[in-house]
């Protein structure tokens, strides 16, 4: 009984682990260390918000990924670390609890025990106590021991009341830990799923930059096969026109000269898709126009801008179907990405003749064709030259 006494005395002198302050206090903290770095990953998707507002290479996009999947690994982990924390909380609190409910089922049964000792002696037993006393000493030490009799079964009611109102303390602990540890077990769930999406969109972004990069490899390989093609058949125009005057044989009368600069009418009505000169293209790259993009509905006329000879008429390259004009002293216009040719290789055609119609459908830009100039320059190589010096100012 005495060890038991004692025991009892230690648990209850002892404050709880579990105590209602510690537990609101520990949760209050866990709470801050996740709003940092929710906070925190916030901000990277606010940069990534307002990068794709803007125009941005993809490479920013992969690296503010990476760092909010890096953010939501550091998230799982410290939410891995509070649940573990809770589960041992949890343990700890249960174990005071089972402590508590077996002291108090024992204090209950030695309280039960006396109040069937009081029951059977009767309410008039303290009183027979007394009377048979043979002295006034042994009065004394009668009334002495029902007084520490007494105390001592009000000082078990109080343990008992004082078991009953921990137990009940810590089971309210013990609830809200079990919450606080399903919210984690939620908010991990919600964050698991966060990551495998930012997984998910990091390979599409790795997938689409590598299509993009290739395609784009791609579109500047024919390109540039496309131009080299059309530098050598030019190439090859003015040398035989070069040979031809050194021969003294006749050749095109010009019909543009210097004096046609801001002259020249347009070979189609429509807005500019591009201008003349190097633009930033995907990936990172840069692309060379050597001439200006005119956007058209498919089918849409183009007309000759003066009276020449067609030089060539023909699919080149990507360009699709083109057509060059020939117009005597070293200048000549070209005509791309139509979708008919109305000329042939050699035909005399007149300023404002219907040559072909639009194309350009499958450009990144969409329907258009595109309007070149190339001058006389270095021997044997015309030039290209900003067409939107040549053609009549819009107003």
């Amino acid at each position: 009984m005495k060890s038991v006494v004692c025991t009892l005395a230690l648990l209850l002198l002892a404050p709880p682990l579990g105590a209602q302050a510690g537990v609101d206090q520990q949760i209050r903290r866990n709470q801050a260390r996740l709003d940092s770095i929710r906070q925190e990953r916030a901000e990277w998707e606010n940069q990534l918000n307002r990068l794709r507002g803007r125009e941005r290479s993809i490479t920013s996009e992969l690296t503010n990924i990476e760092r909010q999947r890096l953010a939501t690994t550091r998230l799982m982990t410290e939410l891995d670390r509070q649940r573990h924390e809770l589960n041992a909380q949890l343990d700890t609190i249960t174990t005071d609890l089972l402590v508590a409910e077996d002291a108090l089922s024992e204090k209950r049964a030695t309280q039960q025990a006396r109040i069937v000792e009081i029951y059977k002696r009767g309410r008039l037993w303290g009183v027979q106590v007394l009377l048979s006393a043979e002295s006034f000493a042994d009065l004394l030490s009668r009334y002495k021991y029902l007084y520490l009799v007494s105390r001592r079964d009000q000082a078990l009611v109080t343990e008992v009341e004082e078991l009953r109102d921990r137990i009940a303390a810590e089971r309210r602990n013990l609830a809200l830990v079990q919450r606080e540890l399903d919210t984690n077990r939620g908010a991990r769930e919600q964050e698991l799923n966060r990551y495998r999406q930012l997984e998910r969109d990091r390979q599409r972004t790795l997938g689409q930059t590598r299509t993009n990069a290739e395609r784009a490899q791609a579109q500047l390989t024919a390109l540039e096969l496309a131009e080299r093609e059309t530098n050598s058949m030019l190439a090859d125009l003015e040398r035989r026109r070069r040979e031809a005057i050194a021969a003294g044989r006749p050749t095109l009368t010009p019909t543009v000269t210097a004096d046609s600069r801001g002259r020249l009418p347009w070979p189609a009505d429509g807005p500019l898709a591009y201008r003349f000169g190097r633009a930033p293209g995907p990936t990172g790259t840069t692309i060379r126009y050597d001439g200006v993009g005119i956007r058209l509905a498919p089918g849409s006329p183009v007309r000759a801008v003066a009276e020449g000879q067609v030089a060539l008429a023909r699919p080149t390259g990507t360009y699709g179907p083109t057509i060059w004009i020939d117009h005597g002293g070293g200048y000549y216009t070209g005509y791309l990405y139509l979708s008919t040719l109305a000329v042939e290789a050699g035909q005399a055609v007149s300023q404002g003749q219907v040559i072909g119609t639009s194309g350009g459908q499958a450009t990144d830009e969409g329907p258009h064709i595109e309007f070149q100039i190339r001058l006389t320059g270095a021997p044997g190589q015309p030039q290209a030259a900003n067409p939107l010096d040549w053609l009549v100012r819009r107003p």
